[in-house]
Parts: structure tokens; sequence; C-alpha cells
């Protein structure tokens, strides 16, 4: 039997076939009858029947919709403020005046190199792609178009980067800032949290040498093991152990830019830091994935590529003797 058309289906165990169309979330059925040409002739009266609204609708307004139901509802109030703003500074100006049944694949091939001309990076790109195919999959979902239109590669490629950590001297001069700037570097080279985490962080979460960390991205709690020295630290304190919660961490790389002389630094190297220094000093793999709160392995193998000192110090260790014949000095 050739290919089915779009929304013709067979059932299991059911002879003859359906017409399957998606409205409004829910999934409708109509029994075309046992034969084969008769039934594909009467997918395309159901097709021609199409309600007038959906075929008026254009990009904008179900855009609109997309914010209102979907978006409200799956993403976070952070989530929620992205979603809006590209789709203001990027989906409406460039698809909005299309109708929606009528968007083509190559409507968002132009798209994407709409989004390239105006000098954004590939990441960027690629986030506003996501959110362009997250928009007509709804669509699809919603029953406003029968297929989402969004063509295969069109993504780009991301070159991976190595992760923006900081040297291991350049670690050692923030845990020596004085208190409380150091304090804050000491605890957050020492366990990996995000900013948030650390604002929040409170000397009762401490248990049993990890601290619970409660509120985090993926909703999941978290147990944050401590060393020795740092868990010495914590149990000194009482309430909140940053205190800077009112402070963003803008202004908190601000301070420590200026006392340090590390023009690059911002907080979130301290996160990398961490997991970098725990691979090299032979930590797992799984358990720096637990310890980071990451969903999934492969955001945690990004940290498993090794410097440059470690793999010299490596052939350094196994050679038994200084640089070896051939190899370049990396100092």
């Amino acid at each position: 039997m050739p290919k089915l058309p779009v929304n013709m289906v067979k059932k299991s165990g059911r002879p003859g076939f359906y017409f399957r169309r998606k409205m409004g979330g829910k999934t409708f059925w109509t029994s075309l009858g046992t034969d084969y040409e008769a039934a594909r002739a009467r997918v395309r009266e159901l097709k021609a029947e199409e309600p007038k609204a959906i075929a008026r609708t254009l990009v904008k307004d179900a855009v609109a919709k997309w914010l209102d139901k979907y978006i409200a509802t799956a993403r976070n109030p952070k989530g929620q403020v992205m979603a809006k703003t590209r789709a203001r500074l990027y989906v409406v100006p460039a698809l909005g005046h299309l109708l929606l049944g009528r968007v083509r694949p190559d409507h968002l091939r132009d798209y994407r190199l709409y989004l390239e001309k105006r000098g954004l990076a590939t990441l960027s790109v690629a986030h506003l792609l996501s959110d362009a195919r997250c928009f007509f999959r709804w669509c699809e979902d919603a029953g406003m178009v029968e297929r989402s239109p969004f063509p295969r590669k069109l993504m780009p490629r991301i070159q991976e980067r190595p992760p923006d950590r900081l040297t291991d001297d350049e670690a050692e001069v923030l845990r020596r800032l004085p208190d409380p700037w150091g304090f804050v570097a000491r605890l957050a080279l020492g366990t990996g949290l995000q900013w948030g985490e650390l604002t929040r962080a409170q000397a009762s979460d401490m248990e049993r040498g990890f601290l619970v960390v409660h509120h985090t991205k993926s909703g999941k709690v978290r147990r944050v093991p401590l060393g020795v020295e740092l868990l010495a630290e914590v149990r000194g304190r009482v309430g909140k152990l940053v205190p800077f919660s009112n402070k963003s961490p803008g202004s908190f790389a601000a301070v420590v830019r200026r006392a340090t002389g590390i023009e690059r630094f911002h907080v979130h190297q301290m996160r990398h830091t961490f997991a970098c220094q725990w691979l090299e000093r032979g930590g797992s793999l799984a358990a720096l994935q637990q310890i980071l709160g990451h969903a999934s392995i492969e955001t945690t193998q990004r940290y498993a590529r090794l410097t440059d000192e470690v793999v010299m110090r490596e052939v350094e260790r196994m050679e038994g003797r200084g640089v070896p014949k051939g190899v370049p000095n990396a100092r």
C-alpha cells in the first residue's frame, strides 16, 4: 500500500481508514471507510473544510496565543519574559505578517538569514530558532496547522567551547580575598553553586557534611558535599551564608575585578572552575553531574576536556622527568 496522506491513518485492530485532526489540544477521528481511493477523496474534502477563522490567522496573532497559553504554563517567569522579548523583537517583525497556514520551510530559512544578518551570535540565533520550532509545534498540536513547517537541518551548528574557568592561581587569589568576598568565593569554588543558590543558602541547610540546596533550576533538591576546611567555616555561621542577597552577580564581580585585577572575571567562572578541578583531582563524572544538578550527563561531559596544563603534567608524570624532547614548553 502506498504511503498514506497526512492525517489519514489506520487504527490497530480496526478495519478501514480514519481521518485524524488535532484541534484545541484534542484529537478527533472521522471514519473514512475501507476503500483506499474513496478514503483519499474524503480526506481532501475534510481538509477543504478547514475553519475559515484558522485560515485567516496571522502568525503574529498565533504567537500571542502561544505566549498566553503555552509559554505562560510551560516556562518559569524568566523564560516567559525572554520568550515575549524574542517574539516582539524578532518573530513578529520577520514573520508576523504571514498567514499561519501558508508559512513554508523557506520562510523559516529566510528567518534564519534575517537573524544572522542582524549580527546576532550563533548561540542567540539557535535560541531564537528553537523558540520558532516550539511555536510551530504548538500550532500543530493545537490544530492550527496540519504540520509544522519547521524544516530539518535549519538549526546552526554550535562550535563547542571549553569551559570559561579560572586558572588554579586565579582561583587561589579569589580564596584569599578578605571576607565576606573571600568566603563567598571559597563557598562558590568549593560547591559549584550558581549565584541564586549561593544567595539563598542558609547555615541551617547543612546536614551531615552536605549542603542541601532546595530551590534549584530543575526544581529538584540537591545535596552538595563540602570539604573539611569549608565545612568548618560554614559550621561557625548562622542565617544566610552569603550576605549579598540584594546584590546582583555583576556588582559582586565588579568588586572582585577591582580587588584582584582579574579583568575577565565573572561569577559563573567559579562554577566552571569547581567542575574542572573536581575532575582534574580524580572525581567521577557521575558524581559531578549530581552535584551540579545537570539533567543530562552530556552537559557535564563538557568539563571532562583536560586543560593543556593537566595534559603536560600527565606527560611529565609518565616520563618521570621534565618536558619530553620535541614537546614545546607550554609555559
